[in-house]
């Protein structure tokens, strides 16, 4: 299959426990790091509750406006794991046991351990396809362009390597960081000169503090390693002239 040139994804991080600050996001930051190496730029990222309405709408939007939809959170086998019962609702699907992933989760548990409690991580939307999971077993499932995916970073991070054939990206999406010793103020000017010189590339600054000192990391961002090459050569120009100094960062 012909690689499209742009292809955009949005993550929709859904659990009460992440609006509520009793956990941290992590799976965003894996994400879309795994999807910018095969060519998948994440453009929106969106945090909500476990509330059926809210998943059921935030899915049929996305899924519109968006190449892939990466959801995380609420596949598990509690009471407030709704996720996939929504995204049946979401598509009109039956809601049922998937029987490949009955017999994946059967033979994982001992006998005996493979509960009612467990038996609800294989309801899933008729025919779905499944997510394998190599660390614990319950898998994680796909209908059309909405991937559905464990809240758990390091489950998650697991299961990615057995998506890469299922997402059809576009090149890579390539970075390049230049780290200074000076502060936003002094660089904006120069900096946004640049980027209207070179409106096909992403350019951003992010304000860093290490040793006791503050900094500044640039971020540059294309498809065309010629493209960055340029937009580099640019910005050092400009911190030869001010005499900013480049610092490594740690």
């Amino acid at each position: 299959m012909k690689k499209k040139t742009k292809v955009n994804a949005a993550i929709l991080i859904i659990g009460n426990e992440i609006l509520s600050g009793r956990t941290s996001d992590t799976n965003t930051s894996t994400l879309a790091l795994w999807l910018n190496s095969i060519g998948v730029k994440v453009e929106e990222v969106k945090i909500i509750p476990d509330i059926e309405e809210t998943i059921i709408d935030s899915i049929n939007l996305l899924r519109k406006l968006y190449d892939y939809v990466f959801t995380t959170g609420g596949i598990g086998p509690t009471h407030d794991d709704i996720t996939a019962e929504s995204v049946a609702k979401a598509f009109n699907l039956k809601y049922e046991i998937h029987k490949e992933g009955y017999k994946i989760l059967e033979k994982y548990y001992k006998s005996g351990e493979f509960n009612e409690g467990r038996q609800k991580m294989i309801w899933m939307p008729k025919n779905a396809k499944l997510i394998l999971n190599p660390t614990s077993g319950a898998p994680g499932f796909n209908v059309e362009n909405v991937f559905c995916l464990p809240g758990v970073p390091s489950i998650l991070k697991s299961m990615l390597g057995g998506l890469k054939n299922d997402i059809v990206g576009g090149e890579p999406i390539l970075s390049h960081t230049i780290n200074l010793r000076t502060v936003e103020s002094e660089i904006a000017s120069s900096l946004t000169k640049v980027q209207d010189n070179n409106k096909d590339v992403e350019i951003g600054s992010y304000p860093f503090f290490q040793a006791g000192k503050i900094g500044v990391s640039i971020v540059i961002r294309s498809e065309d390693q010629n493209k960055i090459n340029f937009c580099s050569s640019q910005i050092l120009d400009f911190v030869k002239h001010k005499k900013i100094k480049i610092v490594e960062k740690n």
